[in-house]
């Protein structure tokens, strides 16, 4: 009776756990709504009032994550829909601290290395785990977009801080990105190393690789990029990104099934 009660408890835990099994889609479509709400949130604020843009931006995350967390199991169009608007509005409220309020890069990136810092310990001390495969109540799955939050926040500023303070280019902060998030992978693979450590590692290393090169795509020649336009590597990323949720949507591939 004991062992089928934990496996009842187990199997409910699975249902309600909120957030998506980890395969290779899930670090190919972070690492696109990464990009996407990199050159997404640059073109609103270029285009139109950045005050404005901002509240609104951060009008719709909040409802979307209000619509999120009342969700009773992971959706994965719901979840990947809240996933772009932290990363449009974690990139805007990067660059108000540097626009907006002049605070250099490597200001902002030590103040969001700070903040998730306290967050990880808070979610720690509160929870006993930092895994995702436990996101199975409302304040696990609260300290986990808080987190989510903080990285992509953290990943906008480190991204433009290698690319400009450090003058390295955009493309040149993505290859090294690239080259970074190998280490989280063969640490894994390779020598055991703890596997949340290492997801979140990758984590956030995602945010300035994806940010990176969607930036060396949309920006000006003169600031060393293709030229293409924020607006246009925006809307190519967000097609893609809707195929591949699509697909996932209907395949249910990121769904845990035992």
């Amino acid at each position: 009776m004991v062992n089928e009660a934990n496996s009842n408890l187990k199997k409910s835990r699975q249902l309600l756990n909120k957030v998506p099994e980890i395969t290779i889609f899930f670090w190919v479509i972070k690492i696109l709504t990464t990009g996407m709400g990199e050159v997404t949130s640059d073109f609103f604020v270029l285009h139109f009032d950045p005050v404005i843009t901002v509240i609104i931006a951060g009008l719709m995350l909040v409802i979307t994550l209000v619509v999120q967390i009342s969700a009773k199991r992971y959706k994965a169009y719901l979840y990947w829909f809240t996933v772009v608007m932290v990363s449009v509005f974690g990139t805007m409220s990067a660059d108000v601290l540097h626009v907006v309020l002049g605070i250099p890069y490597t200001i902002s990136t030590t103040f969001f290395v700070i903040s998730l810092a306290i967050i990880f310990i808070l979610w720690y001390k509160t929870e006993k785990t930092l895994s995702i495969h436990s996101i199975y109540t409302k304040r696990r799955e609260l300290f986990y977009w808080a987190t989510i939050l903080a990285t992509f926040a953290l990943g906008t500023a480190t991204g433009d801080m290698t690319a400009t303070t450090m003058h390295l280019g955009y493309f040149m902060s993505g290859v090294m990105f690239a080259i970074i998030i190998l280490i989280p992978a063969i640490a894994y693979w390779k020598f055991g190393v703890s596997e949340i450590f290492t997801f979140w590692f990758a984590y956030i290393i995602t945010r300035p690789l994806g940010a990176s090169f969607a930036d060396w795509m949309g920006v000006e020649k003169y600031r060393g990029g293709l030229g293409i336009g924020t607006g246009p590597v925006s809307l190519v990323l967000g097609v893609i990104i809707v195929i591949f949720v699509g697909f996932m949507t209907i395949s249910k591939i990121d769904v845990k099934k035992d």
